[in-house]
């Protein structure tokens, strides 16, 4: 029987080195004890060693650290290696200036590792919820070559692009769900305390209600009775659904595969991972990584199952010798011939990462449009949508109003 593998998790540490200084950091490990034997080979003496609660850096005070203070940090390091700040003075420069208590407290660990005789690129690894394979990768390539500064600057510029590209695809999803939700709640407003004082008028005057407005009266009466029961269902249909795509790798494997499917959302998706892609891929292979090494990392940016499974059929290829441009034509309904075209000039042309920023930039740039074509596309299906709730609410109200008129009037 094979024994199961166990899952690593991330331990936060305290310690003391030879000299006295008192270090913190984190580690990721399957069991505390391995934490501290770990520890104790690098010459510290482990204090404190905790499992990181998700969330917070350390304590719970403060601010989360978010991939856009990375990205902020990313920059800044930059900006300052560039100017000739020493990289230790760079880690306090950064940290005083950083209104985020966590955020500081993730650099001063960082420093704190560097200071102990450590490399940049191996404080960091300890940290992996903020920093990622690709960006430690990166940082060990410029602290071999003796270039950082250039890697810290490329490294900023995929972060702020990467950032961007992310906040582009929250703009399309953020203003139907927002609409929906304010029609939600006005619906059920209206339903809970307008039609019912309207129906109890109705009720005075003794006559037939119209068909249309009965139903809603009907919906009415429900939901004044069992709102809870309503607003409950809803609150665990969306909490479940959040759990399961948690949980499941099989429900978000299929998920991707309908994103792929869904007319004008199939484009945004494939035009956005088509750019993670070609602009992981260009950052890595500028700063000397290997394509077939590069390759675990790009897929994990690539933003969705089916483009994770191809990139990682394309390391394999790539392992075997195949040219890139040759696997890429293997996958013609994920990577377009504009793609793989431009992929042949670079490697032909030996300029394979330049190629590869031409061609992020052009899907980024597809992204905006695909941003803009869904939400022209939505505006009029949510006019329609709450046309029909709204004022299909305001219309049954007023039917028996318009028919006594009627009677009125004869």
């Amino acid at each position: 029987m094979a024994q199961k593998k166990l899952e690593k998790s991330v331990f936060t540490w305290e310690g003391k080195n030879k000299d006295g200084r008192v270090l913190k950091g984190e580690i990721s490990a399957t069991s505390q004890d391995l934490v501290k034997a770990e520890l104790r080979k690098q010459g510290i003496v482990p204090k404190k060693v905790a499992k990181k609660s998700a969330g917070l850096f350390g304590a719970s005070k403060g601010k989360a650290i978010k991939p856009a203070d990375i990205c902020i940090f990313s920059r800044q390091m930059a900006t300052m290696m560039k100017a000739g700040v020493p990289l230790v003075q760079s880690f306090d420069i950064t940290a005083d200036g950083n209104s985020n208590k966590n955020m500081s407290d993730l650099i001063y660990a960082v420093k704190a590792d560097v200071e102990a005789g450590g490399s940049f690129a191996d404080a960091i690894s300890k940290h992996p919820m903020y920093f990622d394979d690709l960006f430690c990768n990166l940082v060990e390539a410029g602290e071999q070559s003796g270039a950082l500064e250039t890697l810290l600057e490329k490294i900023a510029t995929y972060k702020e692009k990467t950032e961007a590209l992310k906040s582009k695809i929250k703009k399309a999803m953020t203003y139907p769900i927002s609409v929906l939700v304010v029609a939600v709640i006005v619906s059920a407003i209206l339903l809970i305390f307008v039609v019912p004082t309207f129906a109890s008028m109705f009720g005075s005057f003794g006559a037939d209600l119209p068909a249309f407005t009965l139903f809603v009266v009907g919906i009415s009466d429900f939901m004044v009775a069992y709102w809870w029961a309503v607003f409950g269902g809803i609150i665990g249909i969306i909490t479940g659904v959040g759990q399961i795509y948690k949980r499941s790798k099989a429900f978000r494997d299929q998920l991707d595969r309908l994103y792929l499917k869904i007319p004008v959302v199939s484009s945004l998706v494939k035009n956005s991972s088509i750019a993670r892609f070609s602009r992981t891929l260009a950052t890595m292979f500028a700063a000397g990584v290997p394509l077939v090494e590069a390759m675990d990392s790009v897929a994990g940016a690539s933003g969705n199952n089916e483009y994770v499974k191809a990139i990682l059929v394309l390391r394999d290829d790539l392992s075997s010798g195949l040219q890139l441009q040759s696997s890429l034509q293997n996958f013609p309904d994920l990577f377009p011939n504009m793609v793989v075209q431009m992929v042949s000039i670079g490697e032909e042309s030996g300029a394979l990462d330049e190629m590869l920023g031409k061609v992020a930039d052009f899907y980024e740039a597809q992204v905006d449009d695909s941003v803009d074509s869904l939400t022209a596309l939505m505006e009029p299906l949510i006019m329609a949508f709450l046309a029909v709730v709204i004022g299909g609410l305001v219309i049954a109200m007023y039917l028996p109003i318009f028919k006594m008129g009627e009677i009125v009037g004869a």
